[in-house]
This record gives structure tokens, sequence and C-alpha cells, in this order.
């Protein structure tokens, strides 16, 4: 949208046809394929609040209102993106190698995989009609995932995910997952959401992953934040 009079905003053209489009639900994540959204969300605020509602934009940009704990929480945010951006940048300067086996310390971190040995044999040794790999889901080997990894630069589309499925039916494959270096397009998340059985991992949100599960990253500080402990004193308040 383009701001009008101070404190009004008018909807452009774009987005009018957007509305046209009916699309189920407008989010963030809606809004993020178009490069407009992602200037304005990225470009002044460089913050990503993870709870909706915890703090509003005009209370970000009034610092002075914010309480020490609402700081730590913006803080913690910005070095949390920051790093996201960091790792990304650094996966796709790896090598193809590099990039099987990072997925593979991902997976077995998450749980999947049995062993990281067995972990290691399945993933990007197959390379058979759009497969990478082949990992257990669980460590009893009760079901497999079939996986698919890629280093690219450019959004992955639709056809892609397209072959990827046709690779699934082949082999009569119930669940398969798409790991990207880069992002996927809006076709090609609506047509995996079709199927059902492939999950999308983007670039960022592999980023995140290794994150939460330490892969990649090491821990520099830890805050233990404690509050005060009314009960303990609610004999005692005279």
């Amino acid at each position: 949208m383009n701001s009008g009079k101070k404190g009004y905003f008018t909807i452009t053209q774009k987005g009018l046809d957007i509305l046209k489009e009916n699309p189920a639900s407008i989010d963030v994540n809606f809004l993020k394929q178009y490069g407009e959204f992602n200037k304005f969300y990225n470009g002044d605020k460089q913050i990503v609040i993870d709870k909706p509602g915890i703090l509003s934009i005009e209370c970000i940009e009034r610092k002075e209102d914010l309480d020490p704990e609402e700081f730590l929480e913006i803080a913690y945010q910005k070095l949390h993106t920051e790093l996201v951006s960091e790792i990304l940048s650094t996966i796709k300067k790896c090598s193809a190698n590099f990039f099987e086996s990072l997925v593979v310390d991902v997976l077995t971190k998450m749980g999947y995989g049995g062993s990281r040995s067995d972990a290691g044999k399945a993933v990007g040794k197959s390379h058979d009609g759009g497969i990478d790999g082949i990992i257990k889901e669980d460590r009893l080997g009760l079901d497999v995932i079939y996986i698919q990894a890629k280093r690219w630069e450019g959004t992955v589309a639709r056809p892609e995910i397209q072959k990827f499925a046709g690779a699934l039916i082949g082999k009569k494959a119930k669940k398969g997952v798409f790991i990207t270096t880069s992002s996927f397009s809006k076709e090609a998340i609506e047509y995996a959401d079709l199927t059902e059985n492939i999950v999308l991992i983007d670039g960022e949100m592999l980023a995140r992953l290794m994150i939460e599960y330490d892969v990649g990253v090491s821990k520099v500080k830890f805050y233990d934040i404690k509050k005060m402990d009314t009960d303990y004193f609610e004999d005692g308040v005279i």
C-alpha cells in the first residue's frame, strides 16, 4: 500500500489484483512472496518478532517506551535473524557433498534416520529418478522418507515439485521432503500442499532448524533471567 495523508493508506493496483485472486488468507508468510513487502518488512525495522502481538510497531519505533524485558526480546530476535542470514549465506558457498552431510546432521538431530552412520549412507547416495536419498522416519525403520536436497540460487518452481512427486509415486513412497538453499514459488508451495505428503524446507527454514537443533552453531552466552517469587513472601508481608 502507498501512504496518502499522514495516518492514512491507499491500496495499490497490485494490491487490488491480489484481492481479486481471493486468497484463503493474507498473512506475513503470504506477503513475503512480494518484493515490496519484504523491503518494508526487513528494511526499516530489521526486527522479526516470533510472538505476534508482543510488541507493536509504534512500541518498536519508540524504544524509550520499552521495558528491559522487551529490549532483550528485540535484541534476541535481531541476533537470531542476523544468524539465519549468515548461516544461509555460508551454506550457499559450501560444496554439494558438504550440503548433503549438513542435511544428514539436521535430520538426525531432529530424530530421523536412526544413527548418523545409517543416515549418511542413505542420503546423497541414490540419485535415482529425482530422489537424492532415503532416510528412516524413526530409529526402528518402520517407515521411510524420501529426500530431495538441492543447493539452488533461483526460486524452486512448481515443475520441480511435480517431478519429485512423480518420483515418489514411482517408488510407491508415502512421504517426501524437498530441501533447498533458496525458496519456493507460490505455485510450488500450493502444489506441495495438495499432495499432502511432501514437506518443503527452504533455505531460511533450514537455517532456523540448524539453530534450533544446534547444527553448525555454538552458544556464546546464556542469560538466566529471574523474577521475584511473590508466593514465597506472601505470608511475610504485613
